[in-house]
């Protein structure tokens, strides 16, 4: 990707955001101006990956396969420090922009449309090999009503509804009738070892810098001095 398209792909999402009257922490808005007078009292930003996240599982296609995310808190199972147990990010899908099928080892998550369109999730248990069963049909709890979903099926969230995810159940999802901002709150997470993907992508975009970066991603920020 283009350092100017991850550029337009935050500006238009703060603009989404301010539509939907969300508002980020001040963290979200450090320019690396900024993040060079940013010292050790910044770590947990970095080490626990916060921030603005763009995703184009290597397609190089974001419009089509993609999504923005930001996380807004986390936790970090490698440092003994970092001892919270949970996450929040935010993450705005375009109507039919694809996040691809994917489950997590170790994250439990709970996704829930904040506003928009609706929020459409396919759904696939996995099996031994940790591919998607395509026979036996998933329970899921929709806003915690114990809900059957089969095989391959989909479920629909309108704003202020939500579905809870379990570990290694795969899950697809885009939006439909309009751009959606869903929350996830989940365990901590970990985009380095916790994604386990239906068929191999990239998980953070090669950049061709054309121009400075608006913001850091979350996988960008400079060492402390």
């Amino acid at each position: 990707m283009k350092r100017s398209q991850i550029n337009d792909i935050i500006k238009e999402g703060i603009e989404f955001l301010r539509q939907c009257n969300f508002h980020l922490p001040p963290f979200a808005f450090w320019t690396p101006d900024h993040w060079r007078s940013k010292g050790r009292e910044c770590d947990q930003i970095r080490r626990n990956m916060l921030g603005w996240d763009v995703v184009d599982f290597g397609r190089g296609d974001f419009g089509r396969c993609g999504i923005l995310l930001f996380t807004m808190r986390n936790g970090n199972r490698r440092n003994p420090d970092d001892i919270k147990p949970y996450c929040e990010k935010i993450l705005i899908s375009k109507e039919n922009q694809r996040c691809l099928m994917h489950f997590h080892w170790q994250k439990m998550e709970d996704i829930i449309n904040h506003c928009g369109g609706d929020l459409v999730i396919q759904l696939y248990g996995s099996d031994e090999n940790e591919v998607p069963d395509r026979v036996h049909p998933v329970r899921v709890r929709l806003d915690g009503v114990a809900t059957e979903v089969p095989a391959g099926g989909c479920v629909r969230l309108k704003p202020g509804e939500s579905v809870c995810l379990p570990q290694g159940l795969y899950h697809e999802l885009w939006a439909e009738g309009g751009t959606v901002l869903s929350r996830e709150v989940s365990a901590v997470n970990d985009d380095t070892a916790d994604n386990r993907f239906a068929e191999e992508v990239g998980r953070f975009p090669e950049i061709e810098e054309d121009e400075p970066p608006l913001y850091y991603l979350c996988n960008e920020y400079p060492p402390a001095d």
